[in-house]
């Protein structure tokens, strides 16, 4: 992976690593349809103005179809569930379960036969990544139960719909109007949910979390994420999950006063290495021609 692609992969791994920790600060007084309204629609509303000043509106107009379908996959379920199984599981076995994300990715792959041959070095490492993960969080599966499990293995199959609709169907789009036409759909979903279900007060520290996870971990964020995946391809761009997790678990033992374990210090050395050798190439077979994804 080029050097640009280690830049937009390593901002990644620290803008996805912070929402785990806001999220389960957020639900503390907001319900997750709320927050899902409250991470969308600003979003929406900041990047409207640059949608409308590079002429987009043709392009947004043109393909609402799969941007709808996009924002759904990719946020519009998958954040709702997210944030109702964070009322009940903790940050680190949230952040474990995403991790199922490359791997279900490595099989769409297969079943699509699309991007370059997957080969032994890539499986090695996201074994080695898995491995590392599951010293991280020390395979605490003991905080949830197969109910909110569930609803993470549903939230890694939209995250692996999602890049892949990206790569395939939205090429032609730029970045900010994929994300503003999707958010916007998302909020305008969630209104009516929003409105039944808003809280009688809301703190600062709630209204920080979200403002954040708006800006920092959905604008910012995917705009990152589309160029990560134009460099690097959708399927090696998931791979980031695993960072991911390392830098959530670090947020958990810092921010949420979880425990500092033996797993932390002998996974975080392997979700690194997992995730050098998962996203490299020999030096044969390059040079790479990735996937092309929207640029914003």
């Amino acid at each position: 992976m080029s050097r640009r692609g280690w830049a937009y992969f390593l901002a990644m791994a620290v803008i996805w690593g912070l929402p785990y920790l806001l999220i389960r600060v957020a639900v503390r007084e907001l319900d997750p349809g709320v927050v899902v309204l409250l991470r969308t629609g600003p979003a929406a509303l900041l990047l409207a103005p640059i949608v409308l000043a590079r002429g987009q509106l043709r392009a947004l107009r043109d393909n609402l179809a799969w941007i709808a379908i996009f924002g759904v996959v990719e946020f519009g379920i998958p954040w709702f569930l997210m944030s109702t199984a964070e009322e009940h599981i903790t940050s680190s076995l949230t952040s474990l379960l995403i991790c199922g994300v490359p791997l279900l990715s490595v099989v769409a792959q297969r079943i699509r036969r699309t991007e370059d041959h997957i080969t032994a070095r890539r499986y090695l490492g996201l074994g080695i990544g898995a491995a590392g993960v599951a010293f991280l969080v020390g395979l605490d599966v003991h905080g949830g139960n197969l109910t909110w499990i569930g609803l993470m293995l549903a939230v890694c199959v939209g995250y692996t719909l999602g890049p892949l609709i990206l790569a395939t169907k939205l090429t032609s789009v730029d970045g900010p109007s994929v994300v503003m036409g999707a958010t916007a759909i998302v909020a305008l979903g969630w209104i009516p949910w929003s409105v039944t279900h808003w809280p009688a007060h809301v703190s600062s520290e709630t209204w920080s979390c979200v403002a954040i996870l708006s800006v920092v971990c959905t604008v910012a964020a995917f705009l990152v994420f589309f160029q990560l995946i134009k460099e690097v391809g959708a399927t090696r761009a998931v791979v980031v999950t695993y960072f991911n997790t390392a830098v959530a678990v670090v947020l958990g033992v810092v921010g949420l006063h979880e425990a500092l374990t033996a797993g932390i210090v002998v996974g975080f050395p392997l979700v690194i290495v997992g995730c050098v050798i998962a996203t490299s190439k020999p030096r044969e077979s390059l040079p790479i021609t990735p996937e092309i994804a929207p640029t914003p």
